[in-house]
C-alpha cells in the first residue's frame, strides 16, 4: 500500500516522554494513544500543539499520516527487544538487516519465508511503514520476526492519566515505615522451591502429565493450564474468578483476598501465564517467559494458605493472558479497574525471572522507565533487606504488564530477572524450558521473597492467634 500524497489526516507524534505530566496541553491530552516501546504517542491536529509542551520534554518526532487509497488500517508499533549482545550472532544481524531492507522496499506483500504475513480471509495484506528509528517503527500490518515485537495502536484516544499525588504520598508512607520483620522473615523463608519445581514441569509438561504443549493465547493448552491454575489458586484459599476480555482468548485469572476489615485499597500482584514459541512451531513451553513469574505467585498463594495469614488490605494475585499478543489482557484489566474506581496502592508484575548467566550473580532486573519511581526504591529496598542475595540494577527491558496499570494512574513497577537486557538465549522459544543450563529457581525463589514481602508490608498481616516465628519455622 502506497500512502497518498494529499492533505495529511493527522500528525503522529511521538515524544521520548514516559511520565504524564499534570501541566500536559489539552490537544495532547485528549489525543493520547497509549505508551509503545517507552514513548508516548499521541495525534494531533496542529503543530501548535507542541509548543505547549512542558520544558522538560524536549525530544520526539512528527510524522503525517495521510488516509490510504484502500481507506483506513491499523497502526502498529514494532520493535526490536532489549538483547543482550552475546545473543546477536551474525546470523541474527542479517536477518535483521534483511527485515529492514523488506519493510522499507516496496515489496510489501510478504517476507521470505512467510514470517510476517497478515491474513485478511485469503490473501496476506499489504505493508506500509510510517515510521522508523533505529529499532523501531510504526507500520500498518501486524509483524513478528526475529526479536521484535508489535503493540497495536489504538484505533481511538485513550486516557491519558497522572498518578495522583495522593497515591505517590500512600507509597511514600511505606517506604518511610520499611523495616526489617522477623516474622515476615520467617513467613518468607517458608516458600518451596521444590514446589515451584513441580509447578513449572507440570506446565511445560516436562513431567508429562499436564499434556500442555502451547499456553499461547489462542491454544487449548492456555485453557488447561488456566484450569489448573485457578484449581491452585483456589486449594491455597483465594477466591477466583476468570475474566474473558477477546472473542478466542484465554482469560485473565483474577485472584483475591478480602481484607480481614473494610478497606478501600487493594495491592496487586501479577503475571503472565501465556507464552510464546518458535516461529512455525506449536510448541511454546514459556518456562521462563512467563512460567517463573507465574510459579512464583502461586508459591505465594500455597505460603499464605501454609501460615494462615490475613490482610489488613485487600490482596489481589492475578495471571494474565495476552500479555504477549500486547498486554490485551492486563489491558482489559486495567481499563475495568479504572471504571469502578479501584484504589490500587501499588501494582508489581514479575515477567521472566529465571534465567541467570553464568559467572553473573543472582541479579533482579527493575524497570527503568515505565513505572512509579517509588515503587522501584521500594522493591530495591526490600530486596536489600530480605533478599541480599540479589544484585539489584535496572533493565531497559520492556514491555510487560504493569505497563496497563501505569497507563490508568495505578502505582507499579517491573521485576526482571537481570539489571540489563534480555540474556535468555531461548527468550520467545520453543526451547524454553526449565531443564537446562542457566534456569535458576534458586534466583526465582530469590525474587519471590521480594514480592511476598512488599505483598506483606504494603498490606498489612496478622497471622492466627498464638501462632509465634518458631511455629513458623515448624511450618517450613
Amino acid at each position: 500500500m502506497i500512502l497518498n500524497p494529499a492533505t495529511p489526516v493527522a500528525l503522529l507524534t511521538i515524544l521520548h516522554a514516559l511520565e504524564v505530566h499534570p501541566n500536559t496541553p489539552p490537544c495532547l491530552v485528549n489525543n493520547f494513544y497509549g505508551i509503545s516501546g517507552q514513548q508516548s504517542i499521541f495525534k494531533i491536529s496542529d503543530l501548535a500543539c507542541l509548543e505547549l509542551l512542558p520544558i522538560s520534554v524536549d525530544e520526539g518526532s512528527v510524522v503525517p499520516l495521510y488516509l490510504p487509497d484502500d481507506g483506513p488500517q491499523q497502526l502498529v508499533w514494532i520493535q526490536e527487544s532489549s538483547i543482550d549482545d552475546s545473543l546477536r550472532t551474525p546470523e541474527y544481524e542479517a536477518e535483521v538487516t534483511n527485515f529492514v531492507i523488506w519493510l522499507v522496499s516496496d515489496k510489501r506483500i510478504a517476507y521470505p519465508d512467510g514470517q510476517t504475513i497478515l491474513f485478511e480471509g485469503r490473501k496476506p495484506a499489504p505493508v506500509s511503514l510510517v515510521y522508523r528509528t533505529a529499532n523501531s517503527g510504526v507500520v500498518t500490518v501486524l509483524t513478528r520476526a526475529l526479536h521484535i515485537s508489535s503493540l497495536p495502536i489504538p484505533a481511538s484516544p485513550v486516557s491519558y492519566l497522572p498518578i495522583p499525588e495522593t497515591a505517590i504520598e500512600q507509597v511514600c508512607d511505606i517506604l518511610i515505615s520499611l523495616r526489617f520483620d522477623a516474622l515476615v522473615a520467617g513467613i518468607i523463608n517458608g516458600i518451596s522451591v521444590d514446589h515451584m519445581q513441580k509447578d513449572i514441569r507440570y506446565l511445560t509438561n516436562e513431567d508429562g502429565t499436564s499434556g500442555i504443549a502451547s499456553r499461547h493465547s489462542f491454544h487449548h493448552g492456555s485453557r488447561i493450564a488456566a484450569k489448573w491454575l485457578k484449581t491452585q489458586f483456589e486449594d491455597a484459599g483465594a477466591a477466583c474468578r476468570f475474566m474473558p476480555f477477546l472473542e478466542g482468548f484465554a482469560p485473565n485469572i483474577i485472584c483475591q483476598y478480602d481484607a480481614k476489615m473494610e478497606s478501600p485499597d487493594t495491592i496487586l500482584i501479577s503475571g503472565h501465564y501465556d507464552s510464546h514459541g518458535s516461529f512455525g512451531l506449536e510448541w511454546a513451553p514459556g518456562g521462563n517467559d512467563d512460567g517463573s513469574g507465574t510459579i512464583s505467585i502461586l508459591n505465594i498463594a500455597r505460603r499464605i494458605k501454609q501460615t494462615g495469614i490475613t490482610f489488613r488490605t485487600n490482596v489481589e494475585l492475578v495471571v494474565f493472558a495476552g500479555e504477549e499478543q500486547g498486554l490485551l489482557g492486563s489491558k482489559a484489566y486495567a481499563k475495568e479497574l479504572r471504571e469502578r474506581d479501584a484504589n490500587i496502592v501499588l501494582m508489581i508484575q514479575a515477567d521472566m525471572l529465571a534465567y541467570h548467566v553464568p559467572d553473573e550473580p543472582p541479579q533482579l532486573g527493575l524497570a527503568q522507565f515505565i513505572g512509579t519511581l517509588e515503587v522501584t526504591q521500594l522493591v530495591a529496598n526490600i530486596s536489600a533487606i530480605y533478599s541480599p542475595e540479589l544484585t539489584v540494577g535496572f533493565t531497559v527491558v520492556c514491555c510487560s504488564d504493569h505497563q496497563s496499570s501505569h497507563e490508568q494512574g495505578y502505582p507499579a513497577t517491573h521485576l526482571f530477572e537481570r539489571a540489563g537486557p534480555i540474556a535468555d538465549p531461548m527468550y520467545h522459544n520453543s526451547g524454553d524450558l526449565s531443564d537446562r543450563l542457566g534456569y535458576d529457581l534458586n534466583q526465582v525463589h530469590s525474587i519471590c521473597k521480594v514480592q511476598f514481602t512488599t505483598l506483606l508490608h504494603a498490606a498489612g498481616f496478622d497471622l492466627p492467634e498464638g501462632i509465634s516465628l518458631e511455629d513458623l519455622e515448624e511450618l517450613d
